[in-house]
């Protein structure tokens, strides 16, 4: 049965409340009392929307968190058409994970909860997968209009570029850094730019 209005307004509440609860606790040391703590929610309630307890909760925060991965980087990320456009791109993200800091939907996804169970590694590697999906659609675009060599592999090329990020990410998150994030954008681009002027 489908949820009313309010229903899938409280359900978010407990999905973005839950996300918060997992930063200040991590998700392995979560409880539901915390949950239920963070989001000022009766464990009725609670089972109400997620009867299956901590598992199916943990799943649809992967599920909010990875979305709001790819939909902090709109609409750049989904028109990398030109050089302009893959710098505004880097620019985004660089600037999303200055104001995010330690608060980010990536370590979430992928980092916490994406190992917890099946279902959540599944979500995390389907972030992962649209993600690079996204960056090689760009990169392609770019062979066909002549900036990125067309001999280039575009998959393994968005491959290493978003490994390239996801580790400066880590590294912001454990050090606070930026360096290292903006490094891996700014190696990764000027790469596919280099190897074009070949």
């Amino acid at each position: 049965m489908p949820l009313t209005a309010k229903g899938a307004a409280t359900k978010q509440r407990i999905v973005e409340g839950a996300a918060t609860a997992i930063r200040r606790h991590g998700v392995f040391a979560l409880t539901l009392d915390d949950v239920l703590a963070a989001t000022a929610t009766s464990k009725s309630q609670l089972f109400h929307y997620f009867p299956d307890g901590k598992d199916e909760l943990m799943l649809a925060v992967a599920r909010h968190e990875a979305d709001r991965v790819i939909s902090d980087q709109q609409p750049e990320l989904s028109a990398l058409t030109s050089w302009p456009a893959w710098q505004s791109w880097r620019d985004k993200v660089v600037a999303r994970y200055r104001e995010q800091g330690r608060e980010c939907p990536l370590d979430i996804a992928v980092s916490q909860i994406g190992s917890a169970t099946a279902g959540t590694q599944s979500v995390a590697a389907g972030l992962l997968d649209r993600w690079q999906a996204e960056l090689a659609t760009g990169i392609r675009h770019m062979q066909s209009i002549g900036e990125v060599d067309s001999d280039r592999d575009a998959d393994r090329s968005a491959a290493a570029l978003l490994a390239g990020i996801q580790g400066g990410v880590v590294i912001l998150l454990s050090t606070g850094r930026m360096g290292h994030l903006e490094a891996a954008l700014d190696q990764g681009i000027a790469d596919l730019r280099r190897r074009a002027a070949v």
